[in-house]
């Protein structure tokens, strides 16, 4: 199993110290940017661009998440254990069950296809 890890990244160590403007204005617009296995447990994403972030394997316990739209993100094997969720849009690939599973029990949360397509 992947364990949770300190990127060695400029860009995650402002999430990390929770400098989230401050990474909204850096972040690159024109790539995907590898956040695969990062620690985020325990912080306040709420104001986090999202978009182009590549989450597998992330680990979220106890993060603040409410309001993201997280439907274009890779969270395949991400856990959410106690995360605020309030709100958050997820990939249509996580069920529900998928999603309480993982925030209520820490589980890695897995895509199932999509039905109709």
């Amino acid at each position: 199993m992947n364990q949770p890890r300190q990127l060695d990244n400029t860009l995650y160590a402002l999430v990390r110290d929770e400098q989230i403007a401050a990474f909204n204005r850096e972040k690159p617009t024109d790539t995907v940017i590898d956040f695969r296995g990062g620690d985020f447990r325990g912080l306040d994403l709420r104001e986090l661009d999202v978009r182009g972030i590549d989450f597998t394997d992330a680990y979220f316990r106890a993060s603040d998440l409410r309001g993201l739209d997280l439907r274009e993100n890779g969270l395949e094997g991400a856990s959410i254990a106690h995360a605020q969720i309030s709100g958050t849009y997820f990939p249509a690939q996580l069920s529900a069950d998928e999603i309480l599973m993982s925030a209520k029990f820490g589980t890695r949360m897995r895509y199932r296809p999509i039905s109709g397509k």
